[in-house]
């Protein structure tokens, strides 16, 4: 999702990397689910996000559309969110004592949250949100501990990947609007309907995937 906003307005002013050390640790949010609810559609997924979804719970990708997540516009382009439920609007994972039933495998804007990435020069760097976090008294932890994921290396070349590639859907939808639909369906049908073998490694399939999608987006007139 893109914020046309500066760094200045929602950050400390600083740019992180996986070592350095960043004041985002709320102490396990003990007693707070703010982020988890009221957040509108705004809990964008990507391919893994989908793909450990499915392969933990063990549901297809049209059954959590029934009820877990749905499908939006954003910034042009058809993807998926969580949903959020009920008067209070809460994610549908959340549990009755207000903790998250998939913190295991949750998605990747919740396992950064309160961080966020600055995307620059095909990479990105990591920042502070200092005003969505409401737990006050955070301390300092390590970026790479804070993401707590094992193939981290591997996951932010597809973090990357990802990002660039929705520009370049972006990009060629200005280019031949009236085609909006056929690529947001293929794109769609391509990353998240097609199944994924949960048995052999995520990244590769993706890439296998990404590879025959620019070629073929990029061949739309």
């Amino acid at each position: 999702m893109i914020r046309n906003i500066s760094l200045e307005e929602i950050s400390d002013g600083k740019l992180y990397e996986l070592n350095d050390l960043v004041k985002a640790d709320c102490n396990g949010c003990e007693g707070c689910f703010s982020c988890c609810q009221g957040m509108g559609n705004s809990i964008v997924l990507d391919p893994l996000d989908i793909y450990k979804l499915i392969k933990n719970l063990n549901k297809s990708m049209e059954e959590l559309l029934k009820d877990r997540i749905e499908l939006n516009v954003v910034d042009g382009i058809i993807l998926p969110n969580l949903k959020m439920s009920g008067s209070e609007e809460r994610c549908s994972f959340l549990n009755q004592e207000g903790r998250c039933s998939i913190h295991k495998f949750r998605p990747g804007i919740c396992r950064l949250f309160p961080l966020g990435r600055y995307y620059e020069n095909e990479s990105f760097k990591y920042f502070l949100q200092v005003h969505e976090c409401k737990k006050s008294n955070k301390t300092k932890v390590k970026v790479r501990k804070w993401i707590d994921t094992s193939d981290i290396k591997e996951n932010e070349q597809f973090i990357i990947a990802w990002h660039y590639f929705l520009i370049s859907i972006q990009d060629k939808i200005k280019q031949v609007p009236d085609r909006a639909k056929d690529i947001n369906m293929y794109a769609l049908g391509t990353f998240f309907l097609k199944p994924y073998n949960y048995n052999l490694d995520f990244y590769t399939q993706f890439h296998e995937r990404l590879n025959e999608a620019k070629s073929i987006i990029a061949s739309v007139v």
